[in-house]
């Protein structure tokens, strides 16, 4: 038997240290680099845990949670980090915002501010 080189962690191949492709249907997978061929213990004791967020929006009673309620827009969690800015139409002074990279890397960012209390959104080009 050949002597390992590496000294690998679940998912790389033992023997060149390469990541490995994921495992085919039979319960085997082939290394890209050295074409060495591996049982799913070379895997370990590796898991994989997915979180599936829905919609809490839903028609169907079956799925609708008995405690779920409309949230009113007073309610509602901010839409970003809270920053003191006058709101133009109901003149709160906090208003939440983001930034997105809508325009070329040499201009600056657009910020998008959201009222906290009427909702009311603006943008801003820096």
């Amino acid at each position: 038997m050949m002597q390992k080189s590496f000294i690998s962690e679940p998912g790389f191949c033992p023997d060149c240290g390469s990541i490995l492709p994921e495992l085919r249907t039979d319960g085997g997978v082939t290394c890209f680099t050295c074409k060495r061929k591996h049982g799913p213990e070379v895997f370990g004791e590796m898991v994989t845990r997915y979180v599936i967020n829905f919609n809490s929006h839903t028609n169907n009673p079956q799925i609708k949670s008995s405690n779920w309620k409309h949230k009113s827009i007073k309610e509602e969690e901010p839409e970003g980090p809270l920053v003191e800015r006058k709101c133009p139409q109901c003149n709160n002074d906090v208003m939440s915002y983001s930034t997105l990279q809508l325009r070329s890397a040499d201009e600056g960012q657009t910020i998008f501010y959201t009222c906290t209390k009427c909702k009311f959104k603006e943008t801003e080009n820096s």
